[in-house]
């Protein structure tokens, strides 16, 4: 039931870019639309010259590969819409549709930010409401919604998509309370590993990593879940 899927690796590091042969592989499996993250790294949104050119050769193999839209972000120091940036690498992405993501969640001013994203040719932004989470948020989501929708003819409930923790027990809640007309999540669940010999001692990643044995996947109960509460509120 999902309308469509963002493509990530590093789900903990909150995304960064998958690789080619994964979206291959996903083109060839699914019919909904698949944007790509385009995110060359965890951490910040302030990128160096060098990054910025592995996020324009990752979105023109994107496109080759048969991306249906990209979603990116970018900060200045100070917090504000890299607007220089954004500019050159929406160039790089169009015709394709563009999400701006959740590094929307760290801006200086939100407001000021969703103006600027609406000017630079946005089509989408995620946002949890520059909370924890999109029901933390919520206030802040849907006070966006009113100051700016109304004055920025374009600018649909699609527009805004708000993601960040939710789940079925607060899904209701934030489309109700955001005039949102769609969400975004992960909607994942922890799967054992199916190796019988582990060794116990070792670690790939740091000590903050996600363990070796389990194993996070879409869950397919949950996402008919989800969208069966969206489409009794929508």
């Amino acid at each position: 039931g999902a309308g469509r899927i963002e493509l990530c690796a590093g789900l903990v590091e909150g995304g960064t870019t998958p690789s080619m042969g994964l979206l291959q592989v996903v083109k060839q499996c699914v019919r909904v639309p698949v944007f790509v993250m385009i995110r060359p790294r965890g951490g910040d949104f302030l990128y160096s010259d060098r990054e910025v050119e592995v996020m324009k050769a990752d979105i023109r193999l994107a496109k080759l590969h048969g991306a249906d839209g990209l979603v990116f972000g970018a900060l200045t120091e100070d917090g504000r819409i890299d607007t220089e940036l954004c500019t050159a690498l929406l160039a790089v992405c169009r015709p394709l549709p563009v999400t701006f993501h959740r590094a929307f969640d760290m801006v200086h001013d939100p407001l000021v930010a969703l103006e600027t994203l609406i000017s630079l040719g946005f089509e989408r932004v995620l946002t949890s409401g520059c909370d924890s989470s999109a029901l933390e948020g919520l206030s802040l989501i849907k006070r966006l919604a009113e100051q700016v929708m109304p004055s920025v003819l374009y600018v649909t409930s699609e527009f805004f998509s708000p993601g960040g923790g939710i789940t079925e027990r607060n899904l209701q809640r934030i489309l109700e309370g955001s005039t949102a007309s769609e969400f975004h999540c992960s909607a994942r669940s922890a799967r054992d590993s199916g190796m019988k010999f582990r060794n116990p001692n070792v670690a790939m990643g740091a000590s903050f990593s996600a363990p070796e044995y389990s194993i996070k996947v879409a869950d397919v109960a949950k996402v008919r879940t989800l969208n069966a509460i969206a489409k009794n509120i929508l």
